[in-house]
């Protein structure tokens, strides 16, 4: 439940921080958006790719400090 909770929080710290800086994640080039009349297909996989290398790399760090 904790690491749902912290999911959530993570979610709207990116979402408050997109709307007041104007970052773009999920609009980075690369990431596959298809909008027709009544559809959106949207599939973020550059912004999942950063997400995924920024995250392991602060994993990484914290785990060399804790050692």
């Amino acid at each position: 439940m904790l690491v749902g909770i912290g999911i959530a929080a993570l979610g709207g710290v990116l979402w408050a921080v997109q709307s007041l800086t104007g970052l773009r994640l999920g609009r980075l080039p690369g990431d596959i958006v298809v909008e027709r009349q009544g559809f959106a297909f949207f599939f973020p996989i550059t912004t999942m790719i950063l997400v995924c290398v920024v995250g392991t790399l602060v994993l990484w760090i914290v785990s060399s400090l804790r050692r």
